[in-house]
């Protein structure tokens, strides 16, 4: 096994040389079922290009503001802080930019339009989450502090020599400045993942969701993850309370056999929302990259049954598109939070 060329750190419940999952522990997929996965792949056609209004972001917002960016990119924008997930602006997710996983959708806000970004929250090394060519952008235009769990730090430092950047563990806390909070805690949560930039460097770096929490409103990003035995879902809640919106992957999940140990599905991401007792989900990863065999609308279409299968009604769990502004009013500490939909602009 070759050594562990981005972190090098002490033994852990998730840690040995390289970082596994826990809730189950899961095997890495060989090249024998990439193959199986390629010879029997019935992938279903995607548009060419999907229509998107891009959204205007207000400089800062009052509240906690959510606008979908597209992917796993999201603009959260509470406690005074404009933070950024996974941020991917290129065209494609891929080593090159000639050939790998073409977006259909442009990004819903674009580049030139992002407000001030204060901290980029970067779950972990996979090419559609970790885009050098946008944190090198980003470093250079807005210098944002860059959170992301440990073992990351050493790849963005290769693209973004000047980038300031915050490495943890799961259940690590950062606290970030702020002009109207005593501060804005983001808690690194464990997710059911796995990390690769190459055939060589499988798990070298950790994986993870993030936990917000400025005043009383709360976010929770999941990132990638897979449903597991589903005890990581109620150990956040248990430990860090119910969050007020929780954005919720649920795409690139076919065939079953092989994404279920890395990606939801969409009944499961209804099973998140329970376990975790969200008053709000907010789907992402659908709809932009074809990285698996579902239509680019079976994510929605499926998720609309779970809900009807669970008797939850659709406005809980959101499925907008990029571009698609959510403003969720200051909470009182009591009842649900309002939420309205934010033409774009």
């Amino acid at each position: 096994m070759p050594k562990n060329r981005y972190y090098d750190g002490p033994a852990s419940d998730h840690f040995d040389g390289r970082f596994f999952n826990t809730a189950p522990p899961t095997r890495d997929k060989t090249l024998a079922d990439i193959r199986r996965w390629r010879r029997t792949s019935q992938r279903t056609h995607w548009p060419a290009r999907v229509p998107v209004h891009p959204a205007m972001p207000d400089a800062r917002v009052d509240g906690t503001r959510i606008t979908l960016v597209g992917h796993a990119t999201v603009l959260i924008q509470t406690g005074g802080l404009n933070l950024l997930t996974d941020p991917v602006w290129s065209n494609r997710c891929s080593p090159v930019q000639f050939a790998g996983p073409k977006r259909v959708c442009a990004p819903g806000v674009r580049f030139d339009d992002l407000p001030p970004i204060d901290a980029v929250l970067l779950s972990h090394n996979h090419y559609d989450h970790l885009d050098m060519a946008t944190l090198r952008r980003l470093v250079r235009d807005h210098d944002p502090l860059i959170i992301t769990p440990l073992g990351n730090d050493t790849l963005v430092r290769k693209a973004a020599p000047r980038a300031r950047i915050v490495t943890g563990d799961w259940w690590a806390s950062q606290t970030l400045k702020s002009h109207v909070l005593p501060g804005v805690e983001v808690t690194f949560v464990p997710a059911q993942h796995w990390s690769a930039r190459g055939i060589r460097d499988r798990r070298m770096a950790l994986w993870c969701g993030f936990h917000v929490r400025a005043g009383a409103d709360t976010v929770y990003f999941a990132g990638d993850t897979g449903y597991g035995d589903g005890s990581l879902f109620s150990t956040i809640r248990s430990r860090l309370g119910s969050p007020d919106v929780a954005l919720l992957p649920i795409g690139a999940y076919a065939p079953r056999w092989f994404m279920a140990d890395q990606h939801t599905d969409p009944a499961e991401a209804v099973r998140i929302l329970q376990d975790l007792d969200a008053k709000q989900a907010i789907a992402i990863h659908w709809g932009v990259f074809p990285l698996s065999d579902e239509g680019r609308d079976a994510p929605v279409h499926e998720l609309g049954l779970a809900l009807r299968a669970h008797s939850i009604a659709p406005a809980r769990f959101r499925h907008d598109e990029p571009g698609g502004v959510i403003a969720i009013s200051p909470f009182s500490g009591g009842g649900d939070p309002a939420v309205r939909q934010s033409a774009p602009r």
